[in-house]
């Protein structure tokens, strides 16, 4: 076994998910000459989202855990869905979430030569065709999994007929459609994937990298298995679809590496998929609520997609969180979104630090007051961190408070402001509300109350206790925030299970609010995009990339609580 890999000990073995268990095992036992190598092979076809995260904190954790590399490969052998675009972001995805392939960024159009010369190997060995019939065609000739299926009427051309019409079809002489390159194997298999898989089919798009040279491509299970052994990958580590594409993968590998294969063979471990209520994460509906702008993009904060998150708020660390607590198993599941709300509300409460911003403000005035003073007051960054600082915010006769925390005529158990009663303002003092001035609408526009300046925070005085505490911020010195509310982007529990309407019906129509913030002048100064904080007593937020000092722009992550499970119960 190489000496860089790092296995862990008989009384750690317990804390291993099952894949990392398999892969340490076959370490132990020097399989492949004890090297560990990993890949994870996306589509160049879209945006990643968080279940990529799932296989990618796999792929590249394992490896990381046990000394081992990750190679990124993409699958780029349909040029008529692949774009650029899409291999930037999903580098640009990996390495956020804390990973890194080095030197080894490979493509599956690296191995095309191969995989051509492959295919004519196995036409020259009777075991490939070239097959005239139409996908309808072939898909009924394949019968069902309890019907053997029929033989193709192309299945037994000459292995020169074949080699010529093959060669025609990457020349471009045929139509798209019009003929597939097939591996001869058996129609009565009780594995379907063995019924005569499809090997290559016509497409005449340019490819972004290999330009006009190609014109047939190599569908998945012919490719993958080989860029793999190519590689010298050791674990190909996927999800729990591909069990029955196992077999194929491995019967494709041992036919190209032959008598070697004793020496080295990739081995296929497949685990759950990530499953998340109030999503989906179809990349075929993804791009549909883009393309038709259902949603601002890719990187929209109500997305599934790791940019999408990461505008939101949420972190690596709380991902890898999330990922870990519902863990790697052989069993798919639907996994409750409070769990991945619950992992970044932890990660923030113990960094992102507290500041003062009223979403929907009303004006306070302290009477007696003194005119143009301004003191300015303490207030801790964070409590949960010892070294954490603290910084100042002004405090002045004339207030912002949150609407909703003033009631004129407020229940016995409302320990906000109310009149005749007592408030703590946070970091501040203790106020009694008055009265409150309305327009003629009967709307409050300003509320008047005294304090007693006996009770600042942090003096002796500052000990009496009242039941409410408010943040608030000057309205002298208070600056102007745009705040986008994000919530759930479907109103239903498991919109793929909905098959009765169309998804796009399922969507929630409030899942994004807008308002404009008073904030203190502290977080205005040093707010910059992705940067995350705990707006006191509402929930956590981030500078969005939008942001600019000019126009301080912040997203919702989640709020202090799970608000939407009392919403639903109570509806």
């Amino acid at each position: 076994m190489s000496e860089n890999v790092n296995v862990a000990p008989a009384e750690e073995k317990k804390q291993l998910n099952f894949v990392q268990q398999l892969v340490a095992d076959d370490l132990a036992a020097g399989k492949n000459g004890g090297r560990l190598n990993t890949r994870f092979p996306p589509e160049p076809n879209g945006y990643l989202h968080i279940g990529h995260a799932k296989a990618i904190c796999m792929d590249f954790g394992v490896a990381e855990m046990m000394g081992g590399t990750c190679n990124l490969r993409f699958d780029d052998t349909n040029p008529q869905k692949e774009d650029t675009e899409y291999v930037e972001s999903i580098k640009r995805d990996i390495h956020w979430l804390g990973y890194d392939w080095g030197d080894r960024l490979y493509y599956a159009s690296d191995y095309f030569e191969k995989l051509y010369d492959f295919a004519i190997d196995l036409i020259k060995r009777g075991m490939a065709y070239v097959d005239d019939q139409t996908s309808e065609e072939i898909a009924k000739q394949k019968g069902t999994p309890t019907v053997p299926g029929t033989h193709s009427p192309y299945r037994d051309r000459s292995v020169e007929e074949n080699l010529d019409l093959f060669e025609r079809m990457n020349k471009g002489e045929f139509d798209e459609g019009s003929r597939v390159l097939r591996a001869k194997i058996d129609m009565a298999s009780s594995n379907m994937h063995f019924r005569d898989p499809i090997m290559y089919r016509i497409i005449k798009t340019p490819h972004w990298r290999t330009g006009e040279k190609w014109k047939v491509y190599p569908m998945y299970d012919f490719a993958h298995g080989q860029s793999d052994y190519f590689e010298g990958v050791t674990h190909s580590i996927c999800t729990l679809e591909f069990v029955p594409h196992r077999p194929l993968y491995e019967y494709f590998v041992k036919l190209l590496a032959g008598d070697k294969v004793e020496e080295y063979c990739p081995r296929q471990i497949e685990f759950n998929r990530l499953n998340l209520t109030y999503t989906v994460m179809s990349k075929r509906k993804l791009l549909q609520l883009v393309k038709e702008g259902l949603v601002a993009g890719w990187d929209d904060p109500r997305m599934p997609t790791i940019c999408g998150l990461r505008r939101r708020g949420f972190t690596p660390q709380s991902i890898k969180n999330f990922l870990d607590a519902i863990g790697y198993t052989k069993y798919e599941a639907l996994n409750d979104i409070s769990l991945l709300e619950h992992a970044i509300r932890e990660d923030l409460n113990k960094n992102a630090n507290r500041v003062s911003a009223v979403l929907d403000p009303v004006k306070v005035v302290i009477t007696n007051y003194p005119e143009g003073k301004v003191e300015m007051l303490e207030m801790e960054n964070n409590p949960e961190q010892e070294n954490a600082g603290k910084h100042q915010m002004p405090f002045t006769r004339e207030i912002y408070i949150e609407r909703d925390d003033f009631m004129e005529d407020a229940p016995k158990k409302f320990f906000r402001m109310t009149p005749g009663k007592e408030v703590r303002l946070k970091g501040a003092y203790i106020v009694m509300c008055d009265e409150c001035v309305k327009d003629a609408e009967g709307n409050i526009i300003e509320i008047h109350c005294t304090y007693d300046p006996d009770t600042l925070s942090g003096t002796e005085g500052g000990n009496r206790k009242v039941k409410g505490t408010l943040h608030w911020v000057s309205v002298e010195h208070a600056v102007d925030a745009e705040v986008r509310l994000y919530d759930r982007l479907f109103a239903v529990e498991n919109p793929s299970a909905e098959t009765e309407r169309d998804f796009r019906e399922l969507l929630n129509p409030d899942s994004l609010k807008v308002t404009h913030a008073k904030i203190e002048p502290y977080l205005a100064s040093i707010a910059k995009p992705e940067d995350k904080f705990q707006f006191q007593r509402i929930g956590y937020f981030c500078v969005d990339l939008d942001s600019t000092p000019e126009h301080i722009v912040f997203n919702r992550t989640i709020g202090l609580k799970d608000s939407w499970a009392k919403a639903q119960k109570k509806g």
